[in-house]
């Protein structure tokens, strides 16, 4: 194998991997040491700069980074990375003084369509850069599906005005309570560009089953109803409720349901309860509130009486796999299984909808009804001008995945602005400095702990269930913030190996605790990862390969087990062994919002 080019700032970014599986790339190891130095508002800072919403992603985010944890290695849970963000946003002092202001105008003029995270995130990035921003939203308020389908008994409604805000605090110009029903008319405008950002707004039905139109009173679209409920149009459910769905929403509608009067409410799902699409912390929190969730069950028809829906008839059926894993549902053959209920709620997924964009405007879409997209780095649609992003863009997805989306259409519409090449996208933001401070002494705490991760604490589950907004988990207080912080590896504390000085003495390896450090002969990457001290199995991560050191063996370090404990460079006599903390930002049009900030 050819020596590792740790120059290049992708390698070690891979290494943090909770970092690299984050969308929009959080520093992760940087806030979660921030807060157990009790420095909220830095931690805070940090978040915001690359994630925009930090008090609702410690909340509500589908957490890519946690199964991704290094924690996750070597003991059964990782660490509890998406409550501590909420931890920064809940103890942070007033941030107002250290938002970026809006910069003096460019003269350059964007709409933005939708209120959600992608196109805040758009605005918050293009704003400090003098861009004059007109943002166009049918809501009342700024949020998008974040304030119309996240319950607020999860998200209260005042993080998410407070994060919304400082926002549209930085100069854009709101019009909420418009509905855009033409693309068109916006182009007629003569914007300079155009970002749509209106998510995926139908939720997908049943037509043609049985019973479906007699029923349609008590028959709700999952979205469409959470949003209702969210706007007070809708205050109440029948005793019944059977909820159709296996993801997030379905988990946000049944435990909506629970609160506005449903007794016996029932999620049915067509996949087994392992295949589901909903976050595993979603299931278990709704199983919590005493809502049963029976899978295997494919819906056949609405059973309705003397015009009146009294139940649902489902097929039983088993999931069967063929030898490359594709699921398919066969029937038991049974007699189908009879579900009585008052109201159903049909959470079976998303699609994107574009009615009011003209064939005349040029944008081009799918069979999939998805626009047609240059490549997931430029956002640009087949009308030069027209960006798109968050679930507008490829589909239903999550707020990070938005967030991530808004920073690079943001580039991309200042490329454009400035008519440069959007292929030419800016680096990232890379440091990398050495963390020794003095003999066997580093400014980061480099012991493992054997702290468990605590589940985050809840109110009274009676209390929970009278109320529609009161909030359901407590959060961490400082002591246990401090605790599972702690259990934090600083996988961005980087092992960083200078053969120059290597005098192949073997000491590092010898005080490895995961013996993830090799002294072999060089050799095909597959042959070499079966030699080394322990075999190398997880190919989804590099290994690190020093040049030819004088014994004509290379060091080789697997770094899928290494613990960035910094026994290795605290061991070797020579200090061939360095850990130099590393720090990746993602590139966004605005380079560094935090020093625009501080000017």
């Amino acid at each position: 194998m050819k020596p590792t080019d740790t120059s290049d700032p992708e390698y070690f970014h891979k290494v943090v991997d909770c970092q690299f599986a984050c969308p929009a790339h959080t520093p992760v190891p940087e806030y979660i040491r921030l807060i157990a130095h009790q420095r909220y508002t830095d931690a805070y800072m940090i978040n915001w700069e690359s994630n925009v919403f930090p008090g609702v992603l410690g909340r509500t985010c589908d957490r890519p980074c946690e199964p991704a944890c290094r924690r996750g290695r070597v003991e059964e849970e990782p660490v509890a990375i998406c409550r501590l963000k909420r931890v920064a946003a809940d103890f942070k002092d007033d941030v107002k003084g250290l938002m970026p202001k809006a910069g003096q105008k460019n003269g350059k003029k964007i709409a933005l369509i939708g209120g959600g995270p992608a196109s805040l995130t758009v605005a918050r990035d293009l704003a400090p850069l003098g861009y004059e921003l007109h943002l166009f939203d049918a809501q009342s308020k700024g949020g998008g599906f974040m304030r119309s389908q996240i319950p607020s008994f999860r998200l209260p409604e005042e993080v998410l005005d407070e994060e919304v805000g400082y926002v549209l605090d930085m100069g854009v110009d709101a019009h909420f309570d418009t509905y855009v029903d033409s693309l068109q008319s916006i182009l007629d405008k003569n914007y300079d560009a155009v970002f749509v950002g209106s998510g995926a707004p139908r939720g997908r039905d049943l037509p043609d089953l049985p019973g479906r139109g007699d029923a349609d009173k008590n028959i709700h679209i999952g979205i469409d109803w959470l949003s209702s409920v969210a706007f007070e149009h809708t205050k109440k459910i029948g005793k019944r409720v059977i909820v159709l769905g296996g993801g997030n929403t379905a988990m946000d509608c049944c435990r909506t349901s629970r609160r506005l009067g449903g007794e016996e409410v029932k999620v049915i799902v067509r996949s087994p309860f392992e295949d589901m699409k909903a976050s595993p912390w979603e299931k278990e929190d709704a199983i919590h509130e005493g809502i049963p969730i029976i899978d295997n069950h494919v819906p056949k028809e609405f059973v309705v009486e003397k015009g009146k829906l009294v139940g649902m008839r489902f097929d039983k059926v088993e999931a069967v796999y063929d030898d490359t894993g594709q699921r398919k549902l066969v029937s038991t053959g049974e007699e189908p299984v009879f579900v009585e209920c008052d109201d159903v709620l049909i959470a079976i997924g998303q699609e994107n909808a574009f009615p009011w964009i003209e064939k005349s405007t040029g944008v081009r879409f799918t069979s999939w009804g998805t626009p047609i997209i240059n490549d997931d780095e430029t956002f640009q649609s087949t009308r030069k001008e027209v960006f798109f992003g968050g679930d507008s863009a490829f589909g239903p997805s999550n707020i990070i995945t938005a967030v991530a989306h808004g920073h690079k259409a943001a580039v991309s519409i200042d490329l454009y602005c400035q008519g440069k090449d959007l292929s030419q996208r800016p680096p990232p933001h890379v440091t990398l400095v050495s963390q020794k401070m003095g003999i066997h002494e580093w400014s980061y705490d480099s012991i493992p702990v054997d702290d468990k991760r605590e589940a985050v604490p809840l109110v009274d589950l009676k209390e929970a269930l009278k109320s529609k907004t009161l909030e359901v988990e407590l959060g961490f207080d400082a002591d246990m913030a401090f605790v599972q912080a702690e259990r934090c590896l600083n996988c961005d504390a980087q092992t960083v190996f200078m053969e120059e000085t290597c005098i192949e003495c073997d000491a590092c390896t010898d005080i490895c605790p995961t013996s993830c450090i090799s002294f072999v002969e060089n050799g095909e990457e597959g042959d070499l990862r079966a030699r080394l001290l322990v075999p190398a199995t997880n190919e989804e991560q590099d290994l690190y390969v020093s040049d030819t050191l004088p014994t004509g063996k290379v060091m080789v370090k697997d770094e899928d087990v290494c613990l960035h404990c910094g026994l290795c460079a605290e061991r070797c006599p020579t200090a061939a062994w360095d850990m130099q903390k590393f720090y990746y930002s993602m590139a966004k049009a605005t380079p560094d919002l935090l020093v625009e900030a501080a000017e």
